[in-house]
């Protein structure tokens, strides 16, 4: 692979990473509702969940998805509802800040991680978008096996960045804000969010 098709892989791959997706959604409302903390957590699901995706897309998966009009429909109803009840949960959720445990704050940090992991990994646009992308920037010239995974690296290197830096951002948010009538609106702004991705999510077409 030369540096300057590696460069125009880089290049794309920050373009697409940095337009807000439901994953995007989902790291920035729970940075708002819960701070700088659960950053971490809500980056390494996103991480993870790539990886899956990716890893489903390169065995076969995405291109099972890009046929099968019935299991990208199943994966698409599954993200979008998992986004709507995520919605509804921050809405609902308490303002009042509390020490928290380190039980419970562990538990907590188990629970950003499994949200963002879900949504990232069960997004069908997701994992036929690795299917379609990774291989055009595949040089023929030398073996595919080790460019895809450098590639595959790179990206998830890419989407940790973007999830850390949109995360920082808006954990400033909650840190800013200490009203809990402010509180209560950034995390009915942030349900809110979530359920306008969830119904987006479910209009996703198959292409």
């Amino acid at each position: 692979m030369s540096l300057e098709l590696y460069i125009g892989f880089v290049l794309a791959s920050s373009l697409i990473l940095i337009i807000p997706g439901p994953t995007i959604i989902l790291v920035v409302s729970q940075a708002i509702a819960q701070g700088k903390r659960s950053v971490l957590p809500l980056a390494a699901g996103v991480v993870a969940g790539d990886f899956t995706a990716m890893t489903l897309s390169l065995v076969g998966v995405g291109s099972l998805l890009s046929v099968s009009a019935e299991l990208f429909t199943m994966l698409k109803w599954i993200g979008a509802l998992y986004l709507v009840y995520l919605g509804v949960r921050l809405w609902t959720s308490k303002t009042d800040q509390q020490e928290i445990q380190p039980g419970l704050l562990k538990k907590a940090d188990r629970s950003l991680f499994r949200s963002s992991f879900i949504v990232t990994a069960l997004n069908p646009k997701s994992i036929t978008f690795f299917i379609a992308f990774l291989p055009q920037f595949v040089s023929s010239s030398s073996g595919a096996i080790g460019q895809l995974c450098l590639l595959g690296l790179t990206f998830l290197t890419l989407a940790a960045l973007n999830a850390l830096m949109y995360g920082l951002f808006a954990g400033q948010f909650n840190e800013v804000l200490q009203k809990q009538s402010a509180r209560r609106w950034l995390n009915r702004g942030g349900g809110s969010a979530l359920i306008g991705a969830g119904i987006i999510t479910a209009g996703f077409q198959q292409s």
